[in-house]
């Protein structure tokens, strides 16, 4: 997916998105497996935020900006998990317009940062990452207008993936009604 907005990396970081993957996406032996052709393409994106449209163009719209700051924040706290400004030093890269590089400040930081992975940092799941989360599912749950059945719990797995089906089907019905012209 080659977006680079906080908007696509917040829904696609929803327990939205993440049902849908699992629903849809295929295994590899016993672990599930992102598929884009069955899970990125058929997921029904919030209307108005779908990856057809540039990100520029709607930039100032509440929801997106809501899910934006949302996932900006998400970002940066596992971002400060991953590499913490005591364990790391930043130097400069050499080839202008890229990222610096992050270098461990001496080897007992190297080893630590061996053990700060996404898949530690999941397993784990500190109270401030699920609080994260959940603000950005709320944020999600905003841009499709199901925000007050996500605060009052009415937003079973079931429920979410039988309303994301139904606007998969309506959009695709649209598509094709749309060609058929």
């Amino acid at each position: 997916m080659a977006r680079d907005d906080d908007t696509t990396f917040g829904i696609l970081h929803s327990r939205f998105h993440e049902l849908w993957s699992l629903r849809m996406g295929t295994s590899l032996e016993d672990r599930p497996r992102y598929t884009p052709s069955t899970t990125f393409e058929t997921f029904p994106f919030p209307e108005g935020l779908t990856p057809n449209i540039p990100a520029a163009d709607y930039a100032t719209d509440p929801r997106a900006v809501a899910i934006a700051a949302a996932a900006a924040l998400l970002n940066e706290l596992r971002e400060n998990w991953l590499n913490p400004a005591d364990l790391v030093k930043r130097v400069p890269e050499v080839v202008p317009g890229y990222p610096d590089r992050l270098l461990p400040v001496n080897d007992a930081a190297a080893a630590e940062l061996k053990k700060r992975t996404l898949t530690n940092l999941y397993n784990a799941r500190p109270a401030w990452l699920d609080h994260a989360h959940k603000a950005l599912d709320e944020a999600v749950a905003d841009a499709y207008g199901w925000g007050d059945d996500w605060r009052g719990g009415a937003l079973t797995e079931d429920e979410i993936l039988s309303r994301l089906f139904h606007l998969n089907q309506s959009r695709a019905a649209a598509e094709a009604a749309q060609k058929a012209k």
